[in-house]
C-alpha cells in the first residue's frame, strides 16, 4: 500500500487535474510520521534519479529539520549529493525562520547563516509570509532542469509549524494554490494531528486526495505497573504501528487500506494486516437492534438453497424463460383479453370532400344532383 501511494505521487495529476496530495497524520501516541514521510521521499528521489517519474524534481520545504538531515539521509540511500542540485533542492525554513538570526548577522554579532550543504539551499527569513513562500517554492521549481515541460513534486516536512505562525487559512489556501499550479506533478505533507482543532485538521485533510493516519498498534493499560518485560514489550510496539490510508476517487468514493509498519535499524518496513487483525476488524460492528451477521445454521442453510437455473449444464435439459411462454407448457395460452381488444378495434370510414365554387363541400361518395335527373 504503500508503495501504491509512492506511486500515485510519481504518476502525478491528469492534464486540467488537480495534483494527487498526501497528508500524513501522526499523534504523540504513536509519533512515526517522520519516518513514513523519509521513506516517501527517498521512494520519489528513487523514481526521478532513475527516470521512472513524471517529475524532473524535488522542492523540499524544511521546516523541522535542518537541511543537512536531509543531505545525510540522501548519502544513507546511495544517492550522489553534488549532483542533486539538478533535481532536488531545499527552502530552507528551518536555520532562520523569523529573520531574527539575519539581523544579528548584519550587526556582526554571529557569523554566517548558510549551512555548509552539498545540496542547493535557499534560505527563508518570514515563514509568516506564506505569499512569499509560495513565490519561493515555485522559484526553487523552475530552476530544476528539464526539457521544456518542468514538472516538480512538493514536499513539506512539517505543517504544524507553520500553523504555530499563521492561522488554517492561509495555510489551506497556499496548499491549494500548490494543487492547482500547472507545474507541479503531486504534493505531500506531515501534520501532527494532536497539536492542533478539529476544525484545523479537517481543513487541512479537505485540501489532500490521501489521507495516511498512523495508529497505535497497542493500547497503554492505565493504572498498570509496568515491569521490565512489560517495558520491552512497550518499546518494541512504540516502532510498530498500522497505516490507515483514505483515498479519495474522482466519482466521489472513499477507498480504505490497511498496512503494518515497522521502524528498523535498515528503515521502515511495511507488511500486510495479520489475520488477528482482520478479525477484529470484522468484529468491530455498530451496536444496532438487530444482527448484522449469520449464524453458522443459517450460513448452512443459504448454502443448500437452489438459485433458479442453478442445474443448467448438469445433464438436464436447458430451459430458458424468455417472458412470452411458461416453462410447464410447451406452448403459450392465448390471452383472451388481448384478443377481444384488438377484435374490437375498427376502422372509421373515411369521406373525401372536394371544394366547388360556391364554397360548400359534398361528400364525394355521392353522386351530383344533375347526374341523377339524367
Amino acid at each position: 500500500m504503500a508503495d501504491w501511494i509512492c506511486r500515485t505521487l510519481r504518476d502525478g495529476g491528469l492534464e486540467g487535474e488537480h495534483a494527487p496530495a498526501l497528508t500524513i497524520n501522526d499523534t504523540i501516541s504513536c509519533p512515526l510520521g517522520s519516518f513514513v514521510f523519509d521513506h516517501i521521499l527517498s521512494q520519489l528521489s528513487s523514481f526521478i534519479c532513475s527516470q521512472k517519474s513524471h517529475s524532473n524534481g524535488i522542492v523540499l520545504v524544511a521546516l523541522s529539520r535542518s537541511p543537512l538531515y536531509y543531505e545525510q539521509l540522501l548519502k544513507g540511500k546511495g544517492y550522489d549529493v553534488v549532483s542533486s542540485s539538478t533535481w532536488f533542492k531545499v527552502l530552507d525554513c528551518y536555520t532562520d525562520p523569523l529573520g531574527w538570526k539575519s539581523k544579528l548577522v548584519e550587526s556582526g554579532n554571529i557569523g554566517n547563516l548558510s549551512p555548509r550543504s552539498s545540496v542547493t539551499v535557499s534560505l527563508c527569513k518570514n515563514v509568516k509570509d506564506l505569499d512569499e513562500l509560495l513565490s519561493s517554492i515555485l522559484e526553487l521549481g523552475k530552476e530544476l532542469s528539464g526539457d521544456g515541460r518542468r514538472r516538480f513534486v512538493v514536499a513539506i516536512d512539517s505543517v504544524s509549524e507553520m500553523l504555530r505562525h499563521t492561522s488554517v487559512s492561509p495555510v489551506a489556501a497556499l496548499l491549494s494554490n500548490l494543487r492547482s499550479h500547472d507545474e507541479v506533478s503531486s504534493l505531500f505533507w506531515l501534520l501532527h494531528s494532536d497539536l492542533h482543532e478539529t476544525r484545523a485538521t479537517a481543513a487541512l485533510e479537505y485540501m489532500s486526495s490521501m489521507k495516511a493516519t498512523i495508529k497505535q498498534m497497542v493500547q497503554p493499560v492505565d493504572g498498570h505497573k509496568a515491569n521490565s518485560e512489560d517495558i520491552s514489550l512497550m518499546e518494541h510496539y512504540l516502532r510498530r504501528g498500522k497505516l490507515c490510508v483514505h483515498v479519495k476517487r474522482r466519482n466521489g468514493r472513499v477507498r480504505m487500506m490497511f498496512e503494518e509498519l515497522h521502524v528498523e535499524k535498515s528503515g521502515i518496513k511495511f507488511t500486510s494486516v495479520s489475520s488477528e487483525d482482520e478479525i477484529t476488524a470484522q468484529s468491530l460492528v455498530p451496536k444496532v437492534q438487530f444482527n448484522l451477521q449469520l449464524s453458522e445454521k443459517e450460513r448452512n442453510d443459504r448454502a443448500k438453497v437452489v438459485l433458479p437455473f442453478e442445474h443448467q449444464g448438469d445433464g438436464r435439459t436447458i430451459q430458458i424463460y424468455d417472458g412470452r411462454k411458461s416453462l410447464n407448457d410447451g406452448k403459450a395460452k392465448p390471452n383472451p383479453l388481448l384478443y377481444y381488444n384488438s377484435r374490437k378495434k375498427k376502422k372509421k370510414k373515411r369521406f373525401h370532400c372536394l371544394r366547388v365554387s360556391d364554397d360548400r363541400r359534398i361528400d364525394s361518395n355521392k353522386k351530383p344532383a344533375d347526374e341523377l335527373k339524367s
